[in-house]
């Protein structure tokens, strides 16, 4: 199976990747952030280097899902190429970070992309508020991500909620303002359970 976990920055997708990886046995895959060479120049000069980045997290994104369709384990991944496409890149474009014209080239070659693999088997979508990201981005200080702007996050999360309105695949939607399953065993325990519910059928939708 592949479970897939999405959210804006700082929402606790790679914390809630971790606890489920170690949960279910399920073999964790996370967000190539460390050793991306663009992810710094990017928050220094949004419009220089927009196409680079989302061009570079598109090429791991794409090569990540095949490797995950040719797996025989249970993986869940940290954030999804959907996010670099219909989140990511278009509000990139919204906020004139991103031309027109890198955008549509962009946006052909998602396309193509899609057309020859699988949506995963639950998306896990982690909902989130605006001073409930920031206070994360700030709790982790990241050194790059100091200079985000708000408006940047605040397009994001719009965009996020446009995309998951129209998700028509098997989705779990995660209040995470008021879920904290990293420091609370009650609340990972309910995550599970709606997981479980979803996945296996164990215990009734509410």
């Amino acid at each position: 199976m592949h479970i897939a976990v999405a959210g804006n920055i700082g929402s606790g997708k790679t914390t809630l990747t971790r606890l489920l990886a170690k949960r279910y046995g399920w073999t964790p895959r996370f967000e190539p952030v460390d050793n991306n060479p663009y992810l710094a120049d990017f928050y220094e000069d949004m419009r220089r280097w927009a196409f680079n980045l989302q061009i570079f997290f598109l090429n791991k994104r794409f090569k990540e899902v095949i490797e995950i369709s040719k797996s025989e384990d249970t993986i869940i991944q940290d954030r999804t190429i959907y996010e670099d496409a219909r989140i990511f890149a278009p509000n990139l474009h919204s906020m004139g970070l991103m031309s027109s014209r890198d955008f549509e080239n962009y946006s052909d070659l998602f396309d193509l992309m899609m057309s020859l693999v699988n949506p995963p088997d639950l998306m896990i979508y982690l909902r989130s508020s605006i001073p409930n990201l920031i206070a994360q981005i700030q709790k982790r200080g990241r050194e790059y991500e100091k200079s985000i702007r708000i408006d940047y996050i605040t397009g994001l999360n719009e965009k996020y909620e446009k995309w998951i309105e129209g998700y028509r695949h098997r989705l779990l939607i995660l209040d995470v303002d008021r879920i904290k399953f990293e420091n609370h065993p009650e609340d990972f325990q309910e995550v599970c359970d709606k997981i479980d519910a979803e996945l296996f059928g164990l215990f009734p939708h509410e």
